[in-house]
């Protein structure tokens, strides 16, 4: 309703600023063809519903980008102004300075706001006020790793809403994914388009704020990509998001935050004591004279003792001990024949 009440009055502004004009031209010594008025009020009035209507098809605007711009153009004109001061007393007096500092002024408004635009990921605007990413507790971006985007469990674990901070994706990272999905390897190839699958289903959700990094900035040039995530989170002061154990440790070497994934699952995973009993199904023969193996929902793998011969069949087993690993937790239990 608020926009509504907005886009009324934006259009009876620009009657109201069409018919200043017509009247203003009216008043001249010069006189105007008739068809003059008409076409200014129409001129004027189409432009104002070409601009809602743009608004209107442009729901998801972003506000570090309209910020950015904002900042760019106001300090630009401010450095205009400045700079006019210093360089008007220089400037003969016939000379009509109008067109040097319309100049001057465009190219303050365009390197302003260029700088702001490229630089907008290291600090976040927002009207009226500048907040400073760093400043901001709880605000981490989360840097996501190749492998964790082929995993395809972020995006899933974003559609929770358990996370809410922003994801990037660095173009660096993008690229070694779209190489995987160009490889002659079929596997890869396979993985690689399932990551780019992943990435664009992120992209599409209107809840989700992933955004690429397309900055290369100095200390990354000559790193691998693992050193280069790393880098790119302690620059952000972000976390960096992977299922990789060697980047996990890369990361905490140089005191940055990580969340595994793999870690996430298996704190998920359904605790049992021993003593407990459970229902599953025996799935193929383990490596012990008398051992099958299942698995539960979550892919635990379970060993249990005395069913070697009970292969494909549901039976209650009852826990003696578990294991957990770097791998995952495994499941020892026994079944006993009644």
């Amino acid at each position: 309703m608020a926009l509504i009440i907005l886009r009324c009055v934006f259009l009876l502004c620009a009657g109201g600023v069409s018919t200043f004009l017509i009247s203003t031209l009216s008043q001249g010594s010069v006189e105007t063809p008739t068809a003059t008025p008409y076409l200014i009020f129409i001129g004027i009035m189409s432009l104002a519903a070409i601009v809602i209507v743009t608004d209107i098809f442009l729901p998801r605007k972003r506000i570090d980008t309209l910020s950015a711009i904002y900042f760019g153009v106001l300090i630009g004109v401010l450095l205009t102004y400045i700079m006019w001061i210093a360089v008007a007393p220089l400037i003969d007096q016939s000379f009509n300075g109008r067109g040097l500092q319309l100049v001057i002024g465009m190219l303050m408004c365009y390197i302003c706001t260029s700088l702001l635009l490229q630089t907008k990921d290291d600090f976040r605007f927002l009207i009226p006020y500048v907040e400073f990413v760093r400043e901001v507790k709880g605000f981490k971006p989360l840097v996501l790793d190749t492998s964790v985007v082929i995993d395809g469990r972020i995006a899933d674990l974003v559609g929770t809403g358990v996370f809410d901070n922003q994801l990037i994706m660095p173009r660096f990272a993008l690229t070694e994914l779209q190489a995987i999905a160009d490889s002659g390897d079929k596997l890869r190839r396979t993985r690689g388009r399932r990551g780019l699958d992943v990435l664009n289903r992120m992209r599409a959700d209107q809840n989700v704020d992933l955004i690429i990094f397309d900055r290369e900035l100095p200390e990354l040039a000559g790193q691998t990509v693992d050193l280069k995530l790393v880098l790119l989170a302690k620059h952000l002061d972000g976390k960096v998001v992977t299922g990789d154990f060697n980047l996990n440790k890369v990361a905490k070497l140089h005191n940055v935050p990580v969340i595994n994934l793999n870690e996430i699952s298996n704190s998920l995973r359904p605790v049992f004591l021993p003593d407990e009993t459970f229902h599953i199904k025996v799935i193929k023969a383990g490596e012990g004279a008398e051992q099958g193996i299942g698995y539960l929902d979550d892919g635990t793998m379970v060993v249990i003792e005395g069913a070697r011969h009970r292969i494909g069949q549901d039976l209650d087993v009852r826990v003696t001990s578990t294991l957990q690993t770097n791998a995952g937790k495994m499941i020892f239990a026994k079944y006993e024949a009644r």
